[in-house]
């Protein structure tokens, strides 16, 4: 394996590793409630992930 000839910087490494992480992450509509969620999570009002009930909600009295 090789191995490095210089000692990279710590500021030179973090710069190298910036450029994504700026990305706000991508949204979809529930599929249930119409609600905002992001891709491939379970929804956070109403349980529901793709079509399925994946998390029991309780009901607010």
């Amino acid at each position: 394996m090789a191995h490095p000839k210089h000692k990279i910087s710590k500021q030179r490494r973090n710069k190298r590793r910036t450029h994504d992480k700026a990305v706000a992450p991508t949204l979809a509509a529930c599929s249930n409630c119409n609600a905002q969620v992001q891709y491939h999570r379970v929804c956070p009002e109403c349980g529901y992930y793709r079509g399925k009930l994946a998390i029991e909600k309780k009901v607010a009295v």
